[in-house]
């Protein structure tokens, strides 16, 4: 290519980048809430698909995965599947159900399984693909996904009468906020 087309190529861009907003109040309002609206993602709980619970409160999700409730009506034992420490969607389940940080949360297991309260602990496993094979294959499982991760292998359980994507559900990762987990 000739010195006059490399010109009128860097021509363009900086014709370009000056086009372009040089601060985030000159966004739209629109894009603004767009962007306010991808830092918050819901949270699905899932189940085995043959699990005939459809609907739990938020009560009831809470004596879950705390150990308060071993066993769904059908007589299978509940495996609670968590994410490994460094997921978003594990510090929500710690922070929204648990209402505890991670240290507080290995406290409470290691509490619980010395005096005999815990049975099995929550099974971590390493991504949301993992954990949706497990909740396929372990009929008795409950875990948690980001709704954007659900596929049909696995049912979607509603929360007080509402799936993740229903004004008003209660389960929302918060990426906005760094949370730490010391």
């Amino acid at each position: 290519m000739s010195a006059k087309g490399h010109a009128v190529i860097l021509a363009v861009f900086v014709v370009a980048a000056l086009a372009l907003p040089r601060d985030h109040s000159s966004l739209t309002a629109a894009a603004q809430a767009d962007a306010r609206a991808n830092a918050k993602q819901s949270l699905a709980i899932v189940v085995n698909r043959s699990n005939p619970i459809n609907n739990l409160s938020f009560t009831e999700l809470r004596k879950i995965f705390l150990g308060d409730r071993n066993h769904w009506p059908n007589g299978h034992r509940i495996a609670i599947v968590m994410l490994e420490y460094d997921h978003p969607e594990r510090r929500a389940v710690l922070r929204l159900i648990y209402r505890m940080e991670e240290k507080a949360y290995e406290d409470f297991l290691l509490r619980g399984v010395f005096r005999g309260d815990v049975f099995v602990a929550p099974k971590t496993l390493a991504s949301p693909t993992i954990v949706r094979k497990f909740v396929f294959n372990a009929p008795g499982a409950i875990g948690y996904l980001r709704a954007s991760d659900v596929d049909e292998s696995v049912k979607v359980v509603r929360i007080d009468g509402l799936l993740p994507e229903e004004k008003g559900y209660r389960l929302q990762i918060d990426e906005s906020s760094k949370e730490t987990d010391n």
